[in-house]
């Protein structure tokens, strides 16, 4: 008969992704976990695998965490305006005494590049995707705007997205919102930018 495990598994997963968040996916080791999680590696061998295990699990953990931001910005229909505050929400969301600063996802593609390990790198870059086809959807509001002006906008904001992530961990508040505004400012330019070319291409728009 198999032994009941002596600890939950949320709790546990909550613990390790702290850490990683922290210290990094390669500065932390299978003994750090072990002191975090609070269980043996046998524990952590036979619930989860690997480091990489443990990490995935974080991953699905941090997915959650953040839900309550994306949710927000899910449900909005402020377009634009939508996204500029999930930026500001962001900022609220990655802030904490103990030192996680930045996005989870953000910092171990900065850290591991290319270079990481497949399954891991795969479930960032869907993580990525997901943020950005959520940044596409909410630009699809403005009934006027073409797809390949959306697909280019939501790709700015993913990269702007990211930009924000890694900054946090190192400017200040005024800075980061320095940042944000700075950011969308250069999205309405865009804006304003490719209207001018459409207009000089087709100066019937104007008369409409």
């Amino acid at each position: 008969m198999a032994r009941s495990k002596q600890y939950n598994e949320e709790e546990v997963i909550e613990k390790a992704m702290g850490l990683f968040w922290r210290n990094g996916y390669g500065n932390t080791s299978v003994r750090m976990l072990e002191k975090e999680m609070g269980i043996n590696q046998f524990s952590i061998y036979s619930s989860f695998g690997s480091k990489n295990g443990v990490f995935l699990e974080c991953i699905k953990s941090y997915k959650k965490k953040i839900h309550r931001i994306t949710e927000i910005l899910e449900k909005s229909n402020n377009g634009v305006i939508g996204i500029k505050q999930y930026f500001y929400d962001f900022l609220e969301f990655s802030k904490d005494d103990n030192g996680k600063k930045g996005c989870l996802v953000t910092n171990t593609v900065n850290e591991l590049g290319e270079h990481g390990d497949p399954i891991i790198m795969t479930e960032l870059k869907s993580f990525f995707n997901e943020i950005k086809t959520l940044f596409a959807n909410n630009l699809k509001q403005d009934k006027n705007k073409a797809q390949k002006r959306i697909d280019k906008q939501a790709n700015y904001l993913a990269a702007s997205m990211l930009g924000l992530s890694l900054a946090s961990k190192i400017l200040r508040r005024e800075q980061l919102e320095d940042f944000i505004e700075t950011a969308f400012n250069n999205l309405w330019l865009f804006f304003i930018t490719f209207l001018s070319i459409c207009l000089e291409i087709n100066p019937e728009l104007n008369k409409q």
